[in-house]
């Protein structure tokens, strides 16, 4: 059988409010991804800012900007093309008056394949993104990039094994998540970071993926809300293992190679997508458990 590897990128670092900083810090991880080989590198969500959801401000709004205008798109189209790399880029999006959590894949080329707006909007203590978005009208999506056919879901997405099916469906080979993701500002006591991990790793198992998954760091404060974001970005294997990890504190890149056509037989005599029963699914459609059928 043929080979047809690819390499993959997780990157993780901390934001400040300077966005010019912090797309010049993104720079400098996509070119140290591309430097060890990576050919699609995955950036956190809204990196291009601090993480504003932890209170709901009206004086946020102004972060958001349309596609073809956001700063952090119009700069990796360019790296893309120049290290002939793919780049999921998140981004608050305003269209007309709507106001969502959005990211466009950047192509090798710098050409933009197309948007993915988040389908999930939480709504707790420090992650009030109820008031910044919109719920994503996108459905889920994959694209035909260079390399190999990716899947990209947005933070509280990843916690859906329903989306992560949805997209193996659709053929992706591998699934990228961009996140941010720390403390719970309410109860110190709480550490999401295992949980966090587990509900990925077992997309990558069931649907015998890859998934990749990055993170932010660093200690981020808005009036009385405090977020220890505790990074921990990592790359799974099509079996839900873990190949490469960070730590919590660190700025860094993680990079993995995979070879997609042995995948892809692996997914074929594992069965797992051969004996599904979707005639017996239309339950998990609802919301309270109970079959309906149109009439």
């Amino acid at each position: 059988m043929n080979k047809r590897m690819v390499k993959v990128a997780a990157t993780q670092m901390s934001c400040s409010a300077d966005r010019d900083e912090n797309i010049r810090k993104a720079d400098a991880l996509v070119r140290e991804a591309a430097k060890q080989g990576a050919q699609i590198i995955l950036l956190q969500e809204l990196f291009e800012t601090p993480y504003f959801c932890q209170k709901e401000k009206s004086d946020y709004y102004v972060y958001a900007s349309e596609m073809e205008q956001n700063a952090a798109i119009n700069h990796f189209r360019q790296v893309a093309k120049e290290l002939q790399v793919v780049l999921p880029i998140s981004f608050y999006e305003k269209k007309n008056n709507a106001r969502y959590n959005s990211l466009a894949v950047i192509d090798a080329d710098g050409e933009i394949l197309g948007r993915y707006r988040k389908s999930h909007i939480p709504d707790g203590p420090g992650y009030e993104e109820k008031f910044y978005f919109n719920p994503g009208d996108t459905g889920f999506k994959v694209w035909n990039t260079r390399y190999a056919k990716i899947g990209v879901g947005i933070c509280w997405d990843q916690w859906y094994p329903e989306a992560a099916r949805c997209m193996a469906l659709m053929g992706a080979e591998i699934l990228f998540y961009p996140t941010a993701i720390g403390s719970e500002p309410q109860d110190g006591s709480i550490d999401s970071k295992d949980h966090w991990q587990t509900c990925m790793l077992g997309h990558a198992a069931c649907n015998l993926v890859p998934v990749v998954a990055s993170n932010r760091v660093g200690v981020e404060t808005d009036c009385d809300s405090s977020i220890t974001f505790y990074g921990s970005s990592f790359i799974a294997g099509p079996q839900g293992n873990k190949i490469a990890e960070a730590n919590r504190t660190e700025e860094t890149v993680l990079v993995a190679e995979f070879d997609l056509n042995q995948l892809e037989t692996q997914r074929i005599e594992w069965g797992i997508f051969r004996d599904r029963r979707p005639d017996l699914y239309g339950i998990i459609a609802s919301y309270d458990g109970e079959l309906r059928i149109n009439s």
